[in-house]
């Protein structure tokens, strides 16, 4: 087992894990619990060698930074696996480098030019010929196991010519090929073969003759699987293809204690059982069409009980608006975007109605919190039914610490309030268990939690769970060649918080947000133990959530600006609900944000000639990393406050407007969308994941924070570039793309790795469009406020269908920014904010 991450070490490669908090300061034993971030996979290729100090291509390594795939559904408590990033460690030798036996070159996976159709927890992978050849990742997948590697389709000994293939929906597709028949004299094709594809595991194939003479020749479809998790596929390890076997109607294959099935309708003329091949003697007449339905099933999920898609008779978990504005770019990207949000919904098997999205496919085609939590944020304009789903199926994998027998005392800490409150105290942060008042275990946690004292699945005993209680898990992320590898953990945890308070003011059942509260306060405590004191991180700074003090006093971390702006909404908007539900703590959080506001200002601060910025990390010695890359414009979301306000931001009006100008500068500004980091940076890549790639949910944000701060110009400018990339991508944006500068009559160019779809950027274009009207109900005040951005950089926009309370709610803004609200619930007061 790894030993937990340190930063600028090189995590060993092996097989993901689970991803459950990990015993702090310790080398984890056979058995325990792993880091809250698992171990990463390399996708591509098996390295030599593995364990800490083997380069890779990280942070002063050669090579692509790949994003590692996800274990398949179910593989964790999770209800997912996670996807990782490779993080080399720098300055490793040369002879290290070229240790150990040469290895052949694996595949890289055509994820990125793959036709993919997604219906979670199904997904089909195919180039645009519509054949499954069992390269790469092509075939039907189910629960992360590929149940069929090949399906090869023949008319009369020929593949069809390609002529299109094309996604319909997120989760079908359509492949048109042509035959020529045999003999034909005619330069015209006489049949052509349509295959529908479904990512449930269907696909109906259809022959239609158009020529002047019946067509008389064989349909063959060889099939083939090697039953391969999608993990294994990923990283390029392809096995042979099992022995088929001849049922009743098609074939069946069985192996690595799973197996499938492939059945036809009508039934084959003949299956050759060795050969793999379903054969029918076709007659077609001129005129007609022959048509046969194909479905591929998977008889036994590799685990107990994976998670499940969306079932018969459960609604989506928004409504379907209408969108209409004078830049008919806007509706289609919406459409699309909720389509490709449709295909990724995921809910736990014993709760069916809990509805989250799955990150990403191919490659995170699971659970992962801080993914997740996002979408559903960005999708709250529509009803707030996901995000309840999503914020209980990540309450029920939030670390619970062991409780206490009653009346057994805390160990005492410095700075921990002496009434037991959630709030930090003035002396500092304090590292206590469960704050008052919280009840124990919630209702949304699993049931061997609650009442027995037995901490939730992957729990850990004493010190060390105490240390990580409220953290809810994530996988490690590359943190770019300028710091370490970050855990998402920390974002999953402090986003858990923002999405409570804001569905909260959309119109969450009051009694839906009490039963997720005692895990906000747990989420709060973890907050406030993550806050350095001294010799673990700059002083007053949040670094990580996942690692308790003891681990970072050894191995310091850097305080990073997302997380500092991330942490000071939490603090307010946890504050917001522990006044509105009668917990303590509300006081000491503000007042701990009003700190942190004036010691972000003081030092995170860098004066330069173009009047200065923020730095992207401060390290243990109070040093910024004056590195300038897209996640500053965490700095302009700073969260939905009440009576249609927004909350107060770490940095003063001049300070935003210097970033307001910075980020839209070319140096991050491709013309397609923010790159991560600056193209000045010698490390700059256009292709790596945080150095140079344009990430669209980033993009979105600066956005819809720069038009709430009132930089409309600036925003215009990033809302244009998003828009035309959005077209090149067919309006289904992926997760990313290359941040190469914009030329005339150049499309963007597009990440091999990216998932596509992701669920992050395809919520990211609802909240692209959604937030230019600026609606910001509060609807425990019954108010509802709207500040649409006054250029109206769309044009005339129309929004109908959206959610306030669960009720319809329409606006319109006009072509000078002016919003009327057509449609609202009677009981909310309409007010401009």
């Amino acid at each position: 087992m790894p030993t937990p991450y340190a930063p600028g070490a090189t995590p060993p490669y092996g097989t993901l894990t689970t991803p459950t908090p990990y015993a702090p300061g310790s080398a984890p034993a056979t058995g325990a619990a792993t880091p809250p971030y698992g171990t990463p996979t390399p996708p591509f290729g098996t390295p030599t060698r593995s364990g800490p100090g083997v380069p890779g291509p990280g942070r002063g390594g050669a090579g692509p930074r790949p994003d590692y795939p996800s274990a398949p559904l179910g593989a964790s408590p999770g209800g997912a696996g996670v996807r990782s990033e490779q993080v080399a460690g720098a300055g490793t030798p040369a002879a290290a480098r070229q240790a150990g036996p040469a290895v052949a070159p694996r595949p890289q996976p055509s994820a990125a030019h793959d036709i993919l159709c997604v219906n979670a927890p199904g997904m089909a992978a195919s180039g645009p010929d519509g054949q499954l050849r069992g390269q790469s990742l092509h075939g039907f997948f189910r629960h992360g196991v590929r149940t069929l590697a090949r399906m090869e389709l023949r008319l009369g000994g020929m593949e069809p010519v390609p002529l299109q293939g094309t996604l319909t929906s997120a989760a079908a597709a359509r492949f048109l090929g042509s035959v020529r028949v045999p003999g034909d004299l005619d330069p015209d094709p006489a049949l052509t073969v349509e295959r529908l594809r479904h990512a449930d595991g269907a696909e109906t194939v259809t022959v239609r003759n158009t020529g002047a003479r019946p067509a008389r020749l064989p349909l063959e479809i060889a099939l083939g699987t090697d039953l391969g998790q999608l993990t294994d596929i990923a990283a390029g390890r392809r096995s042979a293809d099992l022995p088929g076997q001849v049922q009743s109607s098609g074939l069946r294959w069985a192996g690595q204690g799973r197996a499938a099935t492939v059945s036809a309708r009508p039934s084959p003329h003949a299956v050759l059982a060795g050969a793999g091949v379903l054969r029918w003697d076709l007659e077609v007449q001129p005129g007609a069409r022959w048509s046969v339905d194909l479905q591929v099933e998977l008889e036994a999920p590799s685990t107990g009980r994976p998670p499940t898609g969306r079932g018969p008779g459960v609604p989506l978990p928004w409504s379907e608006p209408e969108v209409r504005a004078d830049d008919r770019r806007a509706e289609r990207l919406v459409g699309r975007a909720l389509d490709t949000l449709s295909g990724l919904l995921l809910a736990d098997a014993d709760r069916p109605t809990d509805l989250y999205t799955a990150s990403g496919a191919p490659w995170r085609f699971g659970l992962t919190a801080a993914d997740a939590l996002w979408a559903a944020r960005m999708t709250l304009p529509l009803g707030t039914r996901l995000a309840a789903g999503t914020l209980r199926a990540t309450a029920r994998r939030q670390h619970l610490a062991p409780q206490q027998p009653v009346g057994a005392a805390r160990p005492a800490e410095a700075g921990t309030a002496v009434d037991g409150t959630s709030g930090p105290s003035v002396a500092g942060p304090s590292r206590t268990g469960s704050p008052a008042g919280s009840g124990g275990a919630s209702a949304a946690q699993p049931a061997a939690a609650q009442g027995s004292g037995s901490p939730a699945p992957g729990a850990e005993s004493g010190a060390a769970a105490q240390a990580l209680d409220g953290v809810i898990p994530g996988p490690l992320r590359h943190g770019g060649p300028e710091l370490p590898a970050s855990c998402t953990a920390t974002e999953a945890t402090l986003l858990f918080v923002t999405v409570l308070a804001e569905a909260w003011r959309w119109g969450m059942p009051r009694a839906e947000v009490a039963e997720l509260l005692p895990a906000v306060e747990r989420a709060l405590g973890a907050l406030r133990a993550a806050v350095a004191e001294g010799p673990d991180g700059p002083v007053g700074f949040v670094t990580d959530l996942g690692r308790p003090a003891e681990e970072r006093a050894a191995r310091p971390g850097p305080a990073r600006c997302e997380v500092q702006a991330q942490a000071h909404r939490a603090a307010l908007q946890g504050a917001d609900l522990l006044d509105a539900f009668d917990r303590p703590g509300a006081a000491e959080w503000r007042a701990w944000a009003a700190e942190l506001r004036e010691r972000f200002r003081e030092q995170f601060w860098i004066d330069d000639l173009s009047g200065g910025r923020p730095a992207a990390a401060l390290l243990a010695s109070d040093r910024p990393v004056p590195a300038l890359a897209s996640t500053l414009v965490h700095l302009f979301d700073v969260g939905l406050a009440g009576e249609g306000e927004l909350h107060e931001g770490l940095l003063d009006r001049e300070q935003a407007r210097l970033l307001a100008q910075r980020l839209v500068t070319p140096e991050l500004d491709c013309g397609w969308g923010l790159r991560t980091l600056s193209a000045k940076s010698p490390r700059f890549n256009p292709l790596g994941h945080r150095s140079g790639v344009v990430r669209v949910q980033e993009t979105a944000l600066a956005v819809s924070g720069l038009v709430d701060a009132g930089f409309e110009r600036e925003a215009e400018i990033l809302l244009e570039g998003l828009l035309e990339a959005s077209a090149h991508f067919d309006y289904r944006l992926p997760e990313m793309y290359a941040g190469e500068q914009k030329v005339t009559d150049c499309p963007p160019v597009p990440h091999p790795a990216a998932c596509r779809p992701a669920a992050m950027s395809a919520a990211a274009a609802v909240h692209l469009v959604l937030s230019l009207a600026g609606v910001r109900p509060d609807v425990p005040s019954g108010r509802v406020a709207t500040c649409p951005a006054s250029t109206a950089p769309l044009g005339a926009l129309e929004l109908t269908g959206l959610r306030v309370a669960g009720e319809p709610f329409s606006v319109r803004v006009s072509r000078i920014g002016v919003a009327v609200v057509e449609e609202a619930p009677s009981f909310l007061q309409l007010a401009a904010s």
